[in-house]
């Protein structure tokens, strides 16, 4: 299964989460994830596509 998530440098130690099926930054809790640090984007990218792929699994189960 692809990730969704990925990471894009846009300056030295300012990282943005980029949705890959939307080529948009991402938003969670209505906070669009941009200009991260390093360890904080890569912590944060892991953790969403994890959550994102066992979303996806429960729905492929139900259909």
């Amino acid at each position: 299964m692809a990730s969704r998530y990925t990471l894009r440098m846009e300056l030295p130690q300012s990282w943005t989460i980029i949705d890959v099926f939307t080529g948009q930054p991402a938003v969670i809790r209505q906070k669009v994830m941009v200009g991260m640090g390093p360890r904080e984007a890569e912590d944060m990218v892991v953790q969403m596509n994890v959550r994102d792929v066992k979303r996806r699994e429960r729905a492929e189960r139900k259909s």
